[in-house]
């Protein structure tokens, strides 16, 4: 009876182990998953080479609402869109942004005598974290918690300034700029150090 008792036992924490997320791996199997959104605002330029002072004060209210910032892509479709690109891009400079050489497809067609802007919006998230679905032990087929990984690809994915540079990451540029390399060392040594200042005194008698 014991030891039916004791087979009984193995074979349900067997059973348990072999539920929830199977990771195998130093990778986690919970990585980021980048998305994009594109957003897209028409605006009238009859010559096709000029844009309103109008449109363009209602082009910034539209970059306003949207929260336009680093990370964003802005780009301009629209047949003879070359004049008015240059509008667009003064319109965006202001938020520190380039207009992209090339716009993304959008539905619809560009009605005649109008341009397209198009902000293009990725976002990372990680999703089914976090994830408690497998027990931490008893583990008999050597995989890790179910929930492994998914705090630090989780901060990953919402620290990243660009979700871009989770798939394609950036080329490392030939030349080094001094004077930007430094800059950084230069601010920490010239900093004061906050305990340069006297002690103020302090009293635990009351007023």
């Amino acid at each position: 009876m014991r030891q039916l008792t004791i087979l009984t036992l193995i074979a349900a924490s067997t059973a348990l182990s072999a539920c929830g997320t199977v990771n195998q791996s130093l990778d986690s199997v919970h990585q980021p998953v980048v998305s994009r959104t594109d957003y897209v605002f028409d605006v009238a330029a009859p010559s096709g080479d000029r844009m309103s002072e109008a449109d363009a004060d209602r082009l910034s209210s539209w970059f306003d609402s949207l929260g336009l910032a680093y990370g964003d892509q802005v780009s301009v479709d629209g047949q003879g869109v070359y004049g008015a690109r240059e509008a667009v891009a003064g319109v965006a400079a202001r938020y520190g942004l380039l207009v992209q050489p090339e716009a993304p497809v959008t539905q619809g067609a560009v009605a005649p005598g109008a341009i397209r802007v198009v902000v293009s919006r990725m976002t990372a998230v990680v999703p089914g974290c976090p994830d408690f679905s497998r027990p931490s032990s008893p583990e008999f087929g050597g995989n890790r918690t179910s929930n492994y990984g998914c705090a630090f690809n989780s901060n990953i994915a919402a620290m990243i300034a660009d979700p871009r540079d989770l798939i394609t990451g950036r080329s490392g540029t030939a030349g080094v700029n001094a004077t930007v390399a430094t800059k950084a060392i230069a601010t920490y040594r010239s900093k004061v150090p906050t305990g340069a200042g006297d002690v103020k005194p302090e009293s635990t008698k009351g007023n």
